[in-house]
């Protein structure tokens, strides 16, 4: 398993930007100091969305969308402290997965097949069901769908310029060894 300083070495960023990718994300930085492959999925989904010129502030927006619909999901009852991102990683049904969590929520991401009673914890059920209490998976389902179209437009957009960028840079001369 990876420390920091590999994730760093791997996505070429200082573990400094990683560090604080951590601390913004609100993400926990796991005992022993190791992180688990999921983890650095996530964390190479953030650099790569980035690249493409994906805000910061879009990227969290869409994080904490992501990790409402799970809570009201009851996807957090795994008991794992990294609960969000354990699926980061996961190969197939690229359709039916939540872009940055990467969670598969078994049905196509159009939002007309998500049973709102869904509960994929093992826990005995709340007293009230989150709509009764003011939540609605729909509207955040929905909410989380919109933004990441958005996404997912913006990077087929930037695409042929990065692209043509990475032709360009190749024919850059070296920088001078010192």
């Amino acid at each position: 398993m990876p420390t920091l300083a590999d994730i760093a070495t791997l996505l070429n960023r200082p573990v400094i930007v990683l560090a604080g990718l951590q601390k913004r994300f609100e993400l926990p930085v796991p005992p022993g100091g190791t992180y688990s492959d999921a983890y650095l999925e996530f964390l190479r989904t953030l650099v790569y969305l980035r690249t493409f010129g994906i805000s910061e502030e879009t990227l969290r927006d869409l994080w904490n969308m992501e990790k409402k619909l799970l809570l009201l999901l009851h996807v957090e009852a795994s008991g794992s402290p990294t609960w969000f991102l354990d699926a980061c990683g996961r190969p197939g049904h690229r359709e039916r997965r939540l872009l940055l969590s990467h969670f598969d929520l078994g049905i196509p991401l159009n939002g007309r097949e998500l049973q709102p009673g869904l509960d994929f914890s093992d826990q005995l059920p709340e007293l009230f069901s989150g709509h009764e209490m003011g939540e609605d998976a729909w509207r955040v389902l929905h909410q989380c769908i919109e933004l990441r179209e958005t996404i997912l437009r913006d990077v087929r957009m930037e695409l042929p310029v990065l692209r043509t960028a990475a032709k360009w840079a190749i024919h850059l001369p070296d920088p001078p060894n010192h």
